[in-house]
């Protein structure tokens, strides 16, 4: 008997172990492979997810952020202030928000359906306003010159009192828009460019009542 023959069932049994083994191998290395493919594959679509929907959110919160504007509502209204209001409304819009229009107001001098913009103001004039101002002093009656109310009076107006020009004139004007009507003369002096020796010239021609 030959040594092949006399241990062919060792040499089977060997060899059938060494192919399970293999094969357990095999298969064990697949099937790693494809859980971590797998688990790498989740967890990338779950970060893409995260990710996605961070995204999203902060998108519609500056869209919604983006969707409403303030405004600073001023003059002749029942409820002056500063109001949140969608960015598509009009001025009519705000008004009706800061109560209506009281009953100085000159609504003929407002532009109702104007558009709004973030910051701005919106100045209701008082009536007569921006018209002539009945205080301005004429030729006229030159020595007994009426006071110009600098609670009233326009651009034009203003322009024409001692040492006032187009930027102090302006500046009055938005003074008066940001902080109410002048309490008294001295209340000038709370404008850029008007001084005391300024003060001393215009008293004589102006007025708050």
């Amino acid at each position: 008997m030959s040594n092949v023959q006399k241990y062919k069932k060792w040499i089977i049994l060997l060899v059938s172990l060494l192919t399970v083994t293999i094969l357990y191998y095999y298969f064990f290395n697949i099937q790693a492979s494809s859980e971590l493919v797998t688990t790498n594959v989740e967890g990338a679509y779950m970060e893409t997810n995260e990710n996605y929907g961070t995204t999203k959110v902060e998108q519609t919160s500056e869209k919604i952020e983006a969707s409403t504007i303030i405004i600073d509502v001023k003059g002749a209204v029942q409820k002056p202030g500063v109001y949140e209001i969608s960015a598509n409304a009009r001025v009519h819009e705000i008004i009706e928000k800061a109560g209506g229009l009281s009953d100085q107001a000159d609504e003929a001098a407002v532009n109702l359906a104007s558009s709004l913009e973030d910051g701005m103001v919106v100045y209701i004039p008082l009536i007569g306003e921006n018209k002539e101002n009945p205080f301005q002093s004429t030729n006229e009656n030159k020595d007994n010159p009426k006071k110009i109310n600098i609670n009233l009076a326009t651009s034009e107006e203003l322009q024409t009192l001692s040492g006032i020009g187009p930027s102090k004139a302006d500046a009055i004007i938005s003074y008066r828009e940001e902080n109410g009507q002048f309490k008294s003369i001295e209340g000038l002096l709370e404008v850029s460019g008007i001084g005391e020796k300024s003060l001393e010239k215009l008293k004589e021609e102006v007025t708050v009542n």
